[in-house]
């Protein structure tokens, strides 16, 4: 459908239905009637608000509320606002030149009017795409009254001859230039009190008031806002008649299955490196890594020694399993292999995408995020391990090394070398099947999924490590290993393989 270019033809389309004209808010209210109607998803790439947070927006919007959504770093709040633009018309009318996006069919602003009645229905009209009707300020206490609002332009006045107080000499702030659009203010409670407060007017009655000036401009907008939990941002608040005119408080939250949490950093992370033109080499991220690494930051959440009041962002596992491959493309072009394989041992090395993403408490401070975040990962590969691992006999293995046995490997260790290294521990490869692997896999894949298993009896404490990455019989005294005649306890039957034997 062709577009009016002018006054005249968009009154007609406007009269006969072609081009709708609502308020915003009624239009967003419309589009995702539409949307739910039709079954369609709402935004799109947001994972693991299907049944929280989503249906509360839509509420807020079948509403006409402005909201806010409250929650800790990394909880997509921003790319929420942002998704907002889908539930707006593809194009919108306004006056060519306009500031603030003015109604052609009714203008607000007496620059707008005078061209209207000047030139009447041969008025060119411009349409603005969905896409720039949304306007973001991040909130910062050095934000003044005049940039949010708007303030006088005396040099504007001195040029035209005019008054200060002529609605000409008025510079417009980032709200009237918002006009009509989805205004969003990141991180509200930076913003200082005092600029809070000339919110109050645009939430309630949904006009702004320049430099008490007796002009007022009607707007049109949805104001949205985000922040962090005030027990935790000490470096303001939202002040308490700002919060009574926001029609929503939306509540947001970190993934709470771990399925949910790898499914957002697949989705974020930058893994496939190969054949977009990087000259690199193939990089495979076996699922069991994909788990440790995500949950590395269900551990970390949970870890005593890390203020959940900041909270654990999304970003870790994103950034930390991109710098496992980078680990594991590093190891793979020194030793001249063909594929990058993740491994365990990568997920240690990504420690310098890992202990940033934290705040500590008192006693993790004592001990440095390092160790912290290395028992965060054994943790974390102790979790998944006996995921992978329920009621499997792991104590040939374990015997090996209570016989003496040691191994000596780390991030940097070829695959062939720590295939043959480990091929003498009877039942290991066996073992390492369990994870989807078949002896004919390439030597990377196996590798990988060897030093899981190796990794995994560590993680639960059935055999030790040092620094130097040496493995040897775990320093603890261990009952012998049970024949089939002491398969069962006294009392309990205890499967085989379980740690009861290996304590």
């Amino acid at each position: 459908m062709a577009l009016p270019e002018h006054l005249g033809d968009l009154r007609k389309a406007v009269e006969t239905g072609r081009v709708p004209r609502r308020s915003i808010k009624h239009e967003m209210r419309a589009n995702l009637i539409r949307h739910l109607r039709q079954n369609d998803q709402l935004f799109p790439g947001i994972v693991g608000y299907e049944g929280t947070v989503i249906p509360q927006i839509t509420n807020a919007i079948l509403s006409l509320h402005n909201f806010v959504l409250l929650g800790l770093r990394g909880q997509a709040k921003t790319r929420i606002l942002r998704g907002l633009t889908s539930l707006l018309d593809d194009q919108l009318p306004v006056v060519p030149g306009c500031q603030i996006n003015d109604d052609p069919l009714a203008p607000v602003c007496r620059a707008c009017r005078t061209r209207v009645a000047e030139e009447g229905d041969a008025l060119p009209i411009a349409w603005l795409p969905s896409e720039q009707r949304l306007v973001e300020k991040l909130a910062t206490p050095d934000v003044t009254i005049a940039d949010m609002i708007g303030d006088i332009d005396p040099i504007k006045a001195v040029r035209a001859g005019l008054e200060l107080s002529d609605e000409l000499t008025m510079h417009y702030g980032l709200l009237p230039r918002a006009n009509r659009c989805i205004f969003a203010i990141n991180e509200l409670p930076d913003l200082a009190g005092k600029i809070q407060v000339g919110l109050f007017n645009i939430l309630q009655e949904g006009d702004v008031q320049i430099k008490g000036y007796p002009i007022r401009l009607p707007l049109d907008l949805v104001m949205t806002f985000t922040a962090n939990p005030e027990d935790y941002t000490a470096r303001g608040k939202i002040i308490t008649p700002l919060k009574d005119r926001i029609g929503s408080e939306i509540r947001t939250h970190y993934p709470r299955t771990r399925q949910a949490g790898m499914t957002i950093t697949a989705q974020e992370a930058w893994v496939t490196r190969h054949g977009d033109g990087d000259d690199t080499i193939e990089t495979v991220v076996p699922p069991y890594i994909s788990e440790i690494v995500e949950e590395v930051a269900f551990v970390a959440r949970n870890n005593p020694k890390i203020d959940k009041r900041s909270g654990v962002s999304q970003r870790l596992p994103v950034s930390c399993l991109e710098n496992v491959v980078s680990n594991a493309e590093r190891r793979a072009l020194a030793n001249g292999e063909s594929t990058a394989v993740a491994r365990v041992a990568d997920v240690y090395a990504a420690l310098p995408a890992i202990t940033g993403k934290f705040e500590l408490e008192y006693e993790g401070e004592l001990q440095g995020a390092d160790k912290i975040a290395r028992e965060v990962i054994r943790d974390a590969v102790g979790q998944v391990f006996e995921g992978w691992f329920t009621d499997v006999d792991t104590h040939a293995v374990i015997e090996w090394f209570d016989l003496g046995g040691t191994l000596e490997l780390g991030d940097a260790t070829p695959a062939a070398e720590l295939l043959e290294q480990t091929g003498q521990i009877q039942g290991l490869l066996e073992l390492a099947e369990h994870t989807r692997i078949t002896r004919t896999d390439a030597a990377a894949r196996v590798a990988s999924a060897i030093e899981f298993v190796i990794e995994g009896l560590y993680a639960r404490k059935l055999i030790s490590r040092n620094d130097e990455w040496q493995y040897r019989a775990t320093a603890e005294p261990r009952r012998a290993t049970p024949t089939a005649d002491q398969f069962f306890d006294t009392d309990i039957h205890i499967p085989r393989g379980r740690k009861k034997y290996y304590n």
